[in-house]
């Protein structure tokens, strides 16, 4: 079935299943569309005999799915009568237990009463097509789903309330105020008009090119609260990464052993620094090896670090630098990512004679992970240098998409350009401004072109 076509609601009936797949004590099935309820009570049995098709409004009701002879399961089926749903359009959710078996039973039933199976995120771009929400809106639904941190969430549930929104209409208002003047002008420019690009109008213009350099300033800070960061841990065996990496996770899951090479795989975890998740990387050993499984670690871990936004080059503080450290903090400080040393074991006695570590270092901290030692201070150096004077507040206006980044600095340079030269022609004053409000428009959803579209909506899940 292809997808639905971004310019136009499809007229069937949707059905799929809302919750994670699995075992749970509850599980929803979710239908949208005309034939949602009809569907419906074909299905259920209510308990109390209830007419389905009668419903007006929100009722729940009591009973039991059933498939001709078959009853699949006991559930509530709520019934959600349009406009006042989440898609505009009748909604039925049947709640039934959360076990894949009857779950997928009632979606099966559905679909051969008339359902199909929706696409990703049918559901939202239903609800923004009809016009309960906007694009802003649509993609913050996404972003409450994947948010890993409280951060996170706070900046997604302001996205979903329209935050973001407001302050990009405000702007467009005031464009459209400037359009209509400077348009005048191109109307009736034989007419005795008074100027129309008046000191006002050119200080308004000003004031939305502020308010839109602050918001571009808040675009690092979202990508962070919704993409997060990699940070991976390296340095060559038996220097402590495994320890530091349970140290930072305040849990034992990795393995730690006296035995060089004991880490052969590489090994993730969320950890939050600010509100923004962080995707800590324990790696193998860095080093020359004849065995085959650590060697095939290694270069993990060498990928890891291809991949990661910040390093931890662990050293051992007992034995000091070495030359074998040398090479390796060579490689790893020739990547184009901040690096860290840290000197770990540093509750023994300090190495004498031992190499220089190089100078090129982000950051030095010593800890010893064992103990915890320093922890908390490695922590407030690696949120210092990840989100060090980025905007902090997860509840005002941000942006946290590369495409809105992008059409709103596109915006904001036909802003610029106008406010360069107001003098010239009101034709191509008139053209900057309109090139200014469809840039935003892309944001909005107003003017976002159809293969944009299809890719943020499918890049939801079913079933929302």
């Amino acid at each position: 079935m292809p997808a639905p076509l971004a310019t136009d609601i499809s007229p069937d009936t949707i059905a799929a299943i809302s919750t994670p797949p699995g075992e749970g004590g509850v599980g929803i099935v979710r239908m949208s569309g005309p034939e949602a309820v009809p569907i419906a009570a074909r299905l259920f049995r209510s308990s109390r005999s209830r007419d389905i098709l009668a419903t007006s409004g929100w009722r729940s009701y009591h009973g039991f799915v059933v498939d001709g002879a078959d009853t699949l399961d006991e559930a509530l089926l709520h019934v959600m009568r349009a406009p006042r749903t989440y898609t505009r359009e009748d909604v039925v959710e049947i709640c039934g237990h959360g076990g894949m078996g009857p779950l997928n039973a009632i979606l099966e039933a559905c679909i051969k009463q008339g359902a199909r199976l929706a696409q990703p995120g049918e559901f939202t771009l239903r609800a923004f097509l009809s016009g309960r929400i906007d694009l802003i809106q649509a993609e913050a639904v996404a972003d409450q789903i994947q948010a890993r941190t409280r951060a996170g969430l706070q900046a997604a549930m302001a996205g979903s309330k329209g935050v973001l929104s407001r302050a990009l209409f405000d702007m467009k208002s005031r464009l459209t105020d400037a359009l209509a003047q400077i348009e005048a002008a191109v109307d009736f420019p034989e007419d005795d008009l008074p100027a129309l690009v008046t000191p006002a109008l050119l200080e308004s213009l000003r004031q939305v090119q502020r308010e839109m350099l602050s918001l571009l300033d808040t675009a690092d800070t979202g990508r962070l609260y919704r993409e997060g960061v990699s940070i991976a841990i390296a340095g060559r065996p038996n220097v402590g990464k495994s320890s530091l990496f349970n140290a930072l996770l305040r849990d034992a899951r990795a393995i730690v052993s006296a035995h060089a090479g004991t880490t052969r795989d590489r090994i993730e975890e969320y950890i939050t620094l600010r509100g923004v998740p962080v995707r800590l990387i324990d790696t193998a050993g860095l080093r020359e090896t004849s065995d085959e499984v650590e060697r095939f670690g290694v270069e993990l871990a060498r990928e890891a670090l291809r991949q990661a936004q910040a390093i931890l080059f662990v050293a051992d503080y007992a034995t000091g630098f070495l030359e074998e450290d040398l090479a390796l903090a060579e490689e790893v400080l020739a990547l184009d990512v901040p690096v860290i040393l840290l000197w770990n074991k540093c509750d023994l006695p300090a190495a004498s004679g031992a190499l220089d570590a190089p100078s090129a270092f982000a950051g030095v901290r010593h800890t010893a992970a064992t103990t915890g030692a320093g922890i908390h201070e490695l922590e407030d150096l690696l949120a210092g240098m990840l989100l060090g004077g980025l905007h902090q507040d997860a509840g005002q206006p941000m942006l946290s998409r590369l495409h809105q980044k992008d059409s709103l600095r596109r915006a904001e340079s036909c802003i610029a350009r106008l406010l360069e030269d107001p003098a010239r022609s009101p034709e191509f004053l008139a053209l900057d401004l309109q090139e200014a409000l469809d840039a935003i428009g892309e944001i909005t959803g107003e003017t976002t072109p159809d293969d944009v579209l299809g890719a943020i909506f499918s890049s939801f899940c079913i079933g929302k």
